[in-house]
């Protein structure tokens, strides 16, 4: 009698839940698939309108978690879960799981400042935390640089907004800093001639902003002058490393010597 008992509450169970069950699988297959629609949807709009990429990445993510949570409600209400007191329980996790992770929530405000305030985009080459390298790709909770060594290069947002930026893509051209030193004997007016052609006839040397030649330091032992080209953002290392090859070949042609520290050997008398 028992055992008929247990059966007819199963069937009765079964009866009851498995419409239940079946349209919350439904549900839940219907809704996935519309998300990535709409995911898609959104994606080609923000395209067609210009958005930024990093932008773009940014909040497809974030409408794509918002999405799915709500359907997670959905579903469990359909399964007959009472939502509101769902609702109570996630708040309630969300606050204990928060106060657990604030360095997280810190990184996601990070994040949305990032966004809000656009001090660098996917292609820019940055400098922040110690690190430099090509913004490769901005998350929710980090940033991804790519290394000028190809590292990958991963910050945590919150550090990386509160802390200083320097973005050398802005702008789209760079000033390359040298410093080259000649001896007391060289002539200044002569020295300068030398160092500016090689600027001028440099190809990847802006002319405008014009380079600069100046004397700088009148050092122990050498006069040094401060050689300012200017570059794209593209062209720097270019620039910088053929400028310092083609100015001591320039140099050594021009016959300007190069002071470097002599040592002197003393031998003893035996």
């Amino acid at each position: 009698m028992d055992l008929q008992k247990w059966i007819d509450k199963g069937t009765e169970l079964i009866i009851e839940y498995t419409p239940k069950l079946v349209a919350a699988i439904a549900i839940w297959i219907i809704g996935n698939f519309i998300i990535k629609q709409l995911v898609k949807g959104l994606k080609k709009l923000m395209a067609t309108r210009s958005y930024d990429e990093s932008l773009q990445k940014f909040l497809l993510n974030l409408i794509n978690w918002v999405l799915k949570i709500v359907l997670i409600i959905v579903v469990l209400g359909t399964l007959g879960v009472e939502t509101t007191s769902f609702a109570a329980i996630i708040a309630a996790a969300g606050l204990a799981i928060g106060l657990a992770l604030q360095g997280s929530l810190g990184n996601f405000a990070g994040g949305v400042l990032i966004m809000l305030f656009k001090p660098f985009k996917i292609g820019d080459l940055i400098e922040a935390q110690g690190e430099v390298g090509v913004v490769k790709e901005i998350q929710i909770f980090t940033t991804k640089l790519t290394g000028l060594s190809n590292r990958e290069i991963i910050i945590p947002n919150g550090s990386l907004s509160n802390g200083n930026i320097i973005n050398f893509s802005t702008e789209g051209t760079r000033r390359v800093d040298l410093v080259f030193g000649v001896g007391y004997d060289s002539d200044i007016k002569k020295t300068k001639d030398v160092l500016m052609k090689v600027l001028k006839d440099h190809p990847k040397v802006l002319q405008s902003p014009e380079p600069t030649v100046n004397v700088m330091e009148l050092a122990d032992s050498s006069v040094n002058f401060a050689v300012r080209p200017w570059s794209t953002t593209e062209d720097y290392w270019t620039v910088y490393f053929d400028v310092t090859e083609q100015t001591k070949e320039a140099l050594d042609a021009a016959g300007i010597e190069i002071p470097y520290p002599h040592s002197v050997e003393i031998q003893k008398e035996g």
